[in-house]
């Protein structure tokens, strides 16, 4: 069987591939896949691998060997999975394989801004701390997650991660009612988790729903001095509305691993500003070595079970 993996290098260098490689007679692999190249590599292959790679109706009908599509993801907004299931093509995602390494991110910014790590480490290096009359400095705010709210917008494997952390940290936590659907349970509406939550965390898809969920009216309804980290979807907060929100001062601070647009080639405003109160980093809450070859070893699984007729993470 031959199978391809299209976009390698969005799983780094670093990796076994042994696990997929062990299933098929031909695996090949491409650091990228240009969507000029698309065609080719996959008209004759049966199954295909990828992390971003988009799948169009028109690509998935030149397909015409392709069996099998596996996903290093557990989105699966790059698959137009009505004309995959037309045409009798499985996919499959991973899931719950970065949950360690997305909480400690999450954990990783709060306390950055919490504790003003950052800003410290800067006031060593520029000598305030060696011409100071004490024997500390304190200068910048520093605050203890025990007397702190923590607001969780999606509970799934990912935001129940958090929930069980931020509890050992000794926080409060809310979890909200889905946007839009009435509090079920021991969820609590939205708008009472933005006026009640020092920080609030992303961990839902993106979709109708919470395309733009945070822009300036939601901004506007958050608890003074509260915090945002976004670790899910670029898409689900307005970059202009949330700088507004961090200049006026209205939030204390912001982490955020995900834009509307990746890489952001044509800019964004979070990339323009330059307070110290904000934390971006390249979409790699997911990434640590473990996690990443956990994606590897969950996509072989799959595809072993899909050989087997056994479905397991199928989406189609």
């Amino acid at each position: 069987m031959k199978a391809v993996f299209l976009d390698y290098a969005t799983m780094g260098p670093d990796l076994d591939l042994k696990p997929l490689r062990d299933l098929f007679d031909d695996l090949a692999t491409y650091d990228e896949t240009s969507n000029e190249q698309m065609v080719e590599r996959v008209r004759n292959i049966e199954f295909a691998f990828t992390n971003k790679i988009r799948f169009t109706e028109e690509l998935l009908r030149e397909a015409t060997k392709l069996r099998y599509i596996g996903l290093t993801a557990t989105g699966t907004d790059n698959i137009d999975l009505v004309t995959a299931e037309k045409n009798g093509i499985a996919v499959a995602n991973i899931r719950a394989y970065c949950t360690q390494s997305v909480v400690e991110h999450v954990f990783g910014t709060l306390l950055m801004l919490t504790h003003s790590l950052d800003r410290y480490n800067e006031s060593v290096r520029a000598g305030e701390w060696q011409a100071s009359q004490d024997f500390c400095i304190l200068s910048h705010p520093v605050r203890e997650l025990s007397a702190m709210t923590m607001g969780i917008i999606g509970f799934g494997e990912l935001g129940q991660g958090v929930a069980r952390i931020a509890r050992a940290f000794g926080m409060d936590v809310l979890v909200s009612a889905r946007p839009g659907t009435k509090p079920i349970d021991d969820r609590v509406a939205l708008d009472e988790l933005l006026a009640r939550s020092d920080v609030i965390t992303l961990h839902c898809p993106l979709n109708a729903d919470t395309q733009n969920l945070f822009d300036t009216t939601t901004f506007a309804r958050m608890k003074p001095g509260s915090i945002l980290i976004n670790t899910a979807r670029g898409g689900l907060v307005n970059s202009a509305a949330l700088v507004a929100a961090l200049q006026s001062g209205h939030l204390s601070g912001a982490a955020i691993d995900v834009l509307a647009k990746e890489p952001p080639s044509d800019g964004d405003p979070v990339l323009d500003y330059t307070g110290p109160n904000l934390i971006v980093t390249p979409h790699i809450a997911w990434a640590t070595n473990e996690a990443r070859q956990n994606a590897i070893d969950e996509l072989a699984a799959n595809a072993a079970a899909f050989m087997a007729g056994e479905q397991r993470n199928r989406v189609v």
